[in-house]
């Protein structure tokens, strides 16, 4: 079932620019909104949990791409009942995405629409991630200027689906939740969105134009 505040629906290039319009603020996610990144994700996840003595389905992460890292660790532990040094994975992981971070490019049709209301409304990016690499994402894509501020998941006490990076995101940008328009790729960012009372778009609908 979509969620309640999803956009009523798909987008097209007319009724997208009225959306926007009509928000007073946007907010992004990251991984698989604005930047390609969950090839590079699975990638990396591949050689986290090979190294630590397990193996995973590219197909498995793709399912779950989006994820936090610890709620994804969460689904592979309960799911293979595997077990593995948590904080080897997650370094391992991030020191293999942070060395093909300069590969990574832009989703160009929602960054044509950050750039394009850059300076007009209040923008920030809410992801799931951790700071280290979302910013060196946004960097690696030449985003990280269009935005007034950067949320992640080092900033707030839970992942998506809780509503907290978003609502952290309004709170930084002094706008009320229903003032707010999220442009997301994942369900559990899109129930995020509904789960902050935030209007959201779904991403994959705008890759079909």
């Amino acid at each position: 079932m979509k969620p309640k505040s999803q956009i009523d629906g798909r987008c097209t290039p007319t009724n997208l620019e009225t959306i926007v319009s009509n928000a007073t603020a946007l907010i992004f996610d990251c991984d698989g909104t604005l930047v390609k990144t969950p090839e590079l994700y699975a990638k990396a996840w591949r050689k986290a949990f090979g190294k630590a003595g397990h193996s995973m389905d590219s197909i498995w992460y793709h399912q779950r791409a989006g994820m936090s890292e610890h709620v994804l660790m969460d689904e592979f532990a309960t799911e293979f009942g595997a077990e593995f040094d948590r904080e080897q994975v997650i370094e391992c992981l991030r020191q293999a995405v942070l060395e093909e971070i300069h590969t990574l490019t832009e989703i160009t049709v929602v960054a044509a629409i950050a750039r394009a209301q850059a300076g007009l409304k209040p923008m920030a990016v809410a992801s799931g991630g951790p700071r280290e690499i979302v910013l060196a994402s946004l960097d690696a894509a030449g985003l990280t200027p269009l935005f007034d501020t950067v949320v992640t998941i080092d900033d707030v006490a839970a992942a998506k689906p809780a509503p907290d990076l978003f609502l952290e995101a309004a709170h930084r940008l002094g706008v009320p939740a229903d003032g707010c328009l999220v442009l997301e790729d994942s369900p559990q960012g899109l129930l995020a969105a509904q789960n902050a009372g935030m209007a959201v778009v779904d991403v994959n609908d705008l890759s079909r134009w």
